[in-house]
């Protein structure tokens, strides 16, 4: 029984604890809504263009390994 009645107001003083947080902290975890739908597309469009040259790049690097260093070997 002592238990339950220490619980029940630790429980109460964690609400009180609580609301004086999130009053004096609430503004500074909240992360603003931005509408990004046009960024979308054109993060997307880049996404794609690095990846084609990022692509292009390591295949012709592992070429030119293989052309000058392979043979050697």
């Amino acid at each position: 029984m002592g238990r339950t009645k220490i619980w029940a107001i630790f429980k109460r003083l964690l609400k009180k604890e609580s609301w004086k947080w999130k009053h004096v902290l609430g503004s500074a975890f909240k992360w603003k809504r931005l509408h990004i739908h046009h960024f979308s597309f054109i993060d997307d469009l880049l996404f794609k263009i690095a990846s084609i040259f990022e692509a292009i790049f390591l295949v012709s690097t592992l070429c030119f390994f293989y052309l000058c260093c392979g043979c050697q070997i």
